[in-house]
C-alpha cells in the first residue's frame, strides 16, 4: 500500500492508496480486500495511532471493516496490509464495547475536581 500526505482527503479515493491528513486527523483508503468501500480511520488518542518512519506508515490497532459486506480485518504495518481472520458477532461486540469503555475513561474528569470546580475556586479567591 502507498501513502500520500494530504491536507484534504480527495473525492476520489484510489485504490491501494492510504490518504492521510494530520491537519484533521484522519486516514482514509478503500477497503484492501477490493470491495470498494472507503474505510476512515480517525487519528487521536482513543481511537488509531498512526506511526510514520519517514518511509512507511503503521495503523494501530487492526481494521475491522464489520459493518461492510465483506467484513475484512486487518492490519497497515509499515505499507503492507497484514490479513486477519474474521470476528464473531460476540466479539465485534466485546470490541466496541471495549472501545466505549476505553473512551469514557479516557474523556472522564474527576468527579470532584473538574475544570468548572476548579475555575469557580480561582473566582472565589479573586473575589
Amino acid at each position: 500500500m502507498l501513502h500520500e500526505f494530504v491536507e484534504y482527503i480527495p473525492d476520489e479515493v484510489s485504490e491501494g492508496v492510504l490518504y492521510v491528513s494530520m491537519q484533521y486527523g484522519t486516514a482514509v483508503h478503500k477497503c484492501c480486500c477490493g470491495c470498494g468501500q472507503e474505510v476512515v480511520t480517525p487519528i487521536t488518542p482513543t481511537d488509531w495511532q498512526l506511526a510514520f518512519n519517514g518511509e512507511s506508515i503503521t495503523l494501530s490497532p487492526s481494521i475491522g471493516n464489520w459493518s461492510f459486506k465483506c467484513r475484512s480485518h486487518y492490519f497497515i504495518r509499515n505499507n503492507e496490509i497484514k490479513w486477519c481472520e474474521s470476528w464473531t458477532k460476540k466479539q465485534v461486540v466485546a470490541g466496541k464495547s471495549q472501545d466505549e469503555s476505553s473512551k469514557e475513561k479516557y474523556f472522564e474528569y474527576p468527579k470532584k475536581d473538574n475544570l468548572w470546580t476548579r475555575f469557580k475556586s480561582k473566582l472565589a479567591n479573586i473575589f
